[in-house]
């Protein structure tokens, strides 16, 4: 594998590392993303301010306190400390919007890098479903043709317990006539 290859996978999984399920969205948090970015978290947070008009609800969303404890405390990092402000949890529609707020060469590099990942994450999600589906269909078609197996393991029983009955037969070899 060459140098630049482990490169990206080691970035892809750094992201990847980074992506939390929140509220039934794939989120990323600002200070994940400052760290990325280079820049600080409340220089990000006044960007996104600046242009608020650019990320709806389904964009970006403040985490509540609880959200955001109960995050902390599955993921077990410390290194958060004492943040003062509730978080903000970007969407990928969010994260690609950052790149028109924070538009530094190394903002887009990164934003280019997130979306690929969230990109491969859905397609990853698509195949899982598809497979499930599949799994469900030949799980009904098991449980319909169920009945006529265990018909078939009857009538193979009953010829089995049929066979190992012997038959009366006549004695063979030399009879005494006397």
């Amino acid at each position: 594998m060459a140098k630049k290859e482990l490169q990206v996978l080691v970035a892809e999984q750094k992201i990847l590392n980074k992506i939390y399920a929140v509220r039934g969205e794939r989120v990323m948090l600002d200070q994940d993303l400052a760290g990325m970015y280079g820049v600080e978290t409340k220089q990000l947070k006044r960007q996104v301010k600046r242009n608020i008009d650019r990320f709806p609800k389904d964009f970006m969303f403040e985490l509540t306190m609880k959200e955001f404890e109960n995050l902390r405390s599955q993921i077990g990092a410390s290194s958060w400390g004492g943040t003062r402000y509730k978080p903000m949890a970007f969407t990928e529609q969010g994260v690609a919007m950052l790149s028109s707020v924070l538009s530094s060469k190394t903002a887009i590099e990164v934003n280019i890098r997130i979306i690929r990942v969230f990109t491969k994450m859905r397609e990853f999600a698509l195949t899982h479903k598809e497979i499930l589906l599949q799994l469900a269909r030949l799980e009904k078609e098991v449980k319909g043709n169920s009945k006529d197996i265990q018909n078939i393991f009857t009538v193979l029983k009953e010829l089995i317990e049929k066979n190992s009955k012997p038959l009366p037969r006549n004695k063979i070899g030399f009879k005494n006539y006397d």
